[in-house]
């Protein structure tokens, strides 16, 4: 693999590691989770290179999954979480998927700047926030993008790389489940609570996506499968089922749990993080059967 204040809670100009990794005393389950937009630590450097305030820049951000997902460990399961923010730095993005209109100097030819994630202005470098407004008052080098590929990007994903390997070798197979949330207001009327994303089939087997949308509907919550997110980097590059290494993303509303406007916990999160509990305790009881039926085991 290539190389605040009150109205910003959690807000932090400091990056001391680019991941948080939550580990059980045992793994006891094949699966592991990400968060790969929930990091809040915001480099200074950065914050000095933008034109937008932090509550902007906040919008791009999956705020507070990681705190959702968080009792993963205590059911088995590592949580693997960017530190970092996607307005900095995306990891569910190529290393080298850069916007060449970003940078003083010319890109070299292997750079994929023709992407339609890049042509959005959504990169691994964004230009903009979910929103659209531009991020940076200048042009960047593209020595930058070296850097942030080095100390934050590509870090995050050996880590990942190696929670999937480990797993694999222990249990013969690995789940990884990527976990992200959607801003409903901007999306079409009547958007599901929760959305599938397996690249339509792609990189998760279907008894295991079957299996997760029964337990999240059982809690009461609709599903929908791959509309409007079917997956990105992180699904695409390791679902691999034939490899016995399943991906697949799930998206959850915002307005399930916080209010997208102010960007604070709603009364409805401790309610989403019980249910997410609850899902967690199925899938570590159950994971094992579903990967098996996946991979056509009896």
């Amino acid at each position: 693999m290539p190389l605040a204040a009150q109205s910003m809670p959690r807000f932090n100009a400091q990056v001391l590691s680019p991941f948080t990794l939550l580990s059980p005393t045992r793994q006891t389950v094949p699966v592991v989770l990400t968060s790969a937009h929930s990091g809040m630590a915001y480099p200074e450097d950065f914050l000095a290179t933008t034109r937008l305030d932090p509550a902007m820049l906040r919008r791009s951000e999956d705020s507070f999954v990681d705190e959702l997902f968080a009792s993963a460990p205590s059911h088995g399961i590592p949580l693997l979480s960017a530190s970092f923010p996607r307005s900095f730095c995306d990891v569910n993005r190529e290393a080298w998927e850069l916007d060449p209109d970003m940078f003083v100097d010319p890109l070299p030819p292997w750079v994929n700047s023709g992407s339609h994630r890049v042509q959005s202005g959504l990169g691994m470098i964004a230009r903009v926030v979910t929103s659209g407004v531009p991020i940076y008052r200048q042009k960047l080098p593209f020595s930058e993008a070296e850097r942030r590929v080095r100390d934050y990007w590509q870090p995050w994903h050996d880590a990942l790389e190696r929670l999937v390997t480990e797993t694999r070798a222990r249990f013969g197979a690995c789940l990884l489940v990527d976990c992200h949330s959607m801003p409903r207001t901007e999306l079409a009327p009547g958007t599901a609570d929760f959305i599938l994303g397996d690249l339509f089939g792609k990189s998760c087997g279907q008894a295991i996506v079957e299996a997760l949308e029964r337990l999240i509907r059982s809690l009461g919550y609709s599903v929908r499968r791959n509309a409007p997110y079917a997956g990105g980097f992180i699904t695409r590059n390791y679902g691999m089922p034939r490899k016995m290494a399943h991906a697949m993303q799930i998206e959850l509303a915002r307005d399930l749990y916080m209010d997208e406007t102010t960007l604070r916990k709603s009364a409805g999160f401790a309610s989403l993080q019980a249910g997410l509990d609850q899902v967690l305790a199925n899938v570590a009881t159950e994971a094992a059967t579903w990967l098996q039926l996946a991979n056509g085991s009896p």
